[in-house]
């Protein structure tokens, strides 16, 4: 007998493939980056930072600017989650609140929360929802063999197709 209980690991596998399943039907990482982009710009105005025994204060008279860029991103990288219809809004109001992050927020966290922003921005623009694979073989020369009426598959005749240097569509030859 094992230690470890055989219904663990079968939950633990499950959670791990809806987990993908989740994770692969939204812009994933463009929401993390997004939502890490507002930590800096949120963190660096409000702490003090210690450089070789000098205590640093980063305190600006836009810090409740900072607070609320930092909270909008944090929000936008959760709705890219949770709502990937709007995707491209969120990130087109991501990079837009990176940029004004840079004169308000200390130089954007430090270009830490601006450059994620501007990554995680991008990435949720140009995410797109995949398409789900067709159960069909996919058509043209050497995709599949063709069955006969036995359900025997026929092979392809040894000259079919063309040759490399006679690639020729509708008349048309490729260049190059």
């Amino acid at each position: 007998m094992s230690a470890e209980s055989p219904g663990a690991s079968d939950r633990i596998s499950r959670w791990r493939e809806s987990f993908r399943a989740w994770r692969w039907q939204r812009p994933f990482w463009a929401g993390l980056l997004s939502l890490l982009a507002g930590v800096p710009i949120m963190y660096f105005p409000y702490n003090n930072v210690n450089a070789g025994g000098f205590t640093i204060n980063m305190s600006t008279t836009a810090g409740s600017a900072s607070l609320i860029i930092g909270v909008l991103l944090v929000v936008l990288g959760l709705t890219m989650w949770f709502q990937p219809m709007v995707r491209v809004f969120a990130g087109v109001a991501t990079i837009l609140l990176g940029l004004v992050s840079i004169p308000v927020s200390n130089i954007g966290g430090f270009l830490m929360g601006f450059l994620l922003a501007l990554f995680g921005g991008g990435m949720s623009i140009a995410w797109a929802p995949g398409e789900a694979p067709s159960a069909r073989p996919a058509e043209g020369p050497g995709a599949a063999p063709e069955h006969d009426g036995n359900g025997e598959s026929v092979p392809e005749p040894a000259g079919a197709g063309s040759a490399p240097d006679q690639e020729a569509r509708n008349g048309r030859h490729r260049a190059g």
